[in-house]
């Protein structure tokens, strides 16, 4: 309200300066051609004159427009179509995050043509033909994809690659994604999606090349990080460990590992049976013995028993570390299998007997029963081979088993 108010007053003192000048500048024009002749007063000679310029004006830019009819009616066409293909397109995209997969199709490979984001357009066009079973369409759409927009090599080969793993196509999705990595080796995208295609081909050398930068770039939680490292160097070591002229590799294996997957059971006990293979049981024996050092485990303790190296200074150990777990049973039937090694008869029964009162297992029933059918006493040879059994049968599923009316 103010503004208009402000404005009628500057409307007025404009006016009157203008009505003032008029009064106090007399003048008149005088237009004479041939026998001829025009008056009139100066002002309204130069509103004429103004008039008579606006209107040329005018005239001349509607005849500027004129000249050129056809190309504004192409400007005009192609505004009015590519306002349709962008109502389209959404149609296009409602239609494909609603599931109706013909639908979105039909709707973005007609717009497509015309539409500013002819990209947009076929890769969900793609989309929608993948989802319909439609593969060859698909493929088709992502080439068309290609030679829309420049610079878009990526994105559609992403796209591709994701297709390609959701049809279980995983050597050419990995195929893809490997040209992709040389291309940009830090993409976040590429870095993921290529996990999962190793996963898929269990490619494990594959998997370790690229978890520094999954971790780096923090692709994967902790939790998952962890998983995949323990999965991949077990996968690679026992993969190594076949071959038994491969050991370097092994050990490579081994010292690149992080630290805390060197304290890992599973592992260590892959590595130890890695070494006696190789026939390293010397190293095999100093890595259990540091394992049990750091983390005592009843896997390693047992595996430590069976070791073919140097009986005696390992009975000793081990009788050190009873007098630490004098209760331990699977300690005590690693004690009587070193004894029986050291040919320690007496000693060996004593142990496996003291381990079967602390925990009876189907295990140390059996090494009583050998340990006594060689002795000579058959009879408890023959009650420890009964409870081995027992022991073993209570360990078993319940199954339904024939009856004596059935056979």
């Amino acid at each position: 309200m103010r503004k208009f108010i402000l404005f009628i007053i500057v409307g007025l003192a404009v006016g009157a300066l203008l009505g003032q000048l008029m009064l106090s500048t007399p003048g008149y024009w005088l237009v004479r051609v041939g026998d001829t002749s025009i008056q009139t007063s100066f002002w309204l000679g130069l509103l004429i004159l103004i008039a008579l310029f606006l209107v040329m004006h005018f005239l001349l830019r509607v005849l500027m427009r004129m000249r050129r009819p056809i190309s504004r009616l192409k400007i005009w066409n192609s505004r009015t179509r590519n306002r349709q293909a962008m109502r389209r397109t959404v149609r296009g995209l409602v239609a494909l995050a609603e599931g109706r997969w013909r639908r979105a199709e039909r709707s973005l490979t007609r717009s497509a043509h015309d539409s500013s984001t002819p990209l947009v357009n076929y890769l969900s066009a793609a989309l929608a033909a993948h989802y319909q079973g439609r593969y060859d369409q698909s493929e088709a759409l992502l080439k068309q994809a290609h030679y829309s927009t420049e610079g878009a090599d990526t994105a559609v080969g992403l796209v591709q690659a994701q297709l390609m793993l959701d049809r279980q196509q995983h050597e050419q999705a990995l195929a893809t994604l490997t040209r992709l990595e040389k291309q940009h080796p830090e993409h976040p995208q590429v870095l993921k999606l290529l996990k999962q295609a190793y996963l898929s081909v269990n490619d494990w050398d594959g998997i370790r090349s690229i978890l520094p930068r999954l971790e780096r770039y923090n692709l994967l939680s902790e939790d998952e990080r962890h998983v995949l490292e323990r999965r991949t160097y077990i996968a690679l070591i026992r993969h190594a460990a076949r071959d038994r002229k491969d050991i370097e590799r092994v050990r490579e294996l081994w010292t690149d590992m992080p630290d805390e997957l060197r304290s890992d059971v599973e592992l260590v006990i892959l590595y130890t049976e890695a070494l006696v293979q190789a026939g390293d049981e010397a190293q095999a024996e100093r890595l259990l013995r540091q394992a049990l050092k750091d983390h005592w485990d009843a896997r390693l303790l047992l595996r430590y028993g069976l070791l073919n190296i140097d009986a005696d200074r390992q009975l000793a150990y081990a009788e050190k570390w009873l007098q630490e777990r004098p209760n331990d049973a699977e300690l005590l039937l690693t004690l009587g299998r070193l004894s029986l090694r050291n040919a320690y008869w007496g000693k060996a029964q004593e142990y496996f007997e003291a381990s079967h009162r602390q925990r009876p297992s189907g295990t140390v029933c059996a090494e009583l029963a050998r340990l006594y059918a060689n002795l000579g006493d058959h009879n408890k040879s023959q009650l420890y081979y009964r409870k081995s059994v027992e022991l073993l049968d209570k360990s078993l599923p319940a199954l339904p088993q024939p009856s004596e009316r059935t056979r």
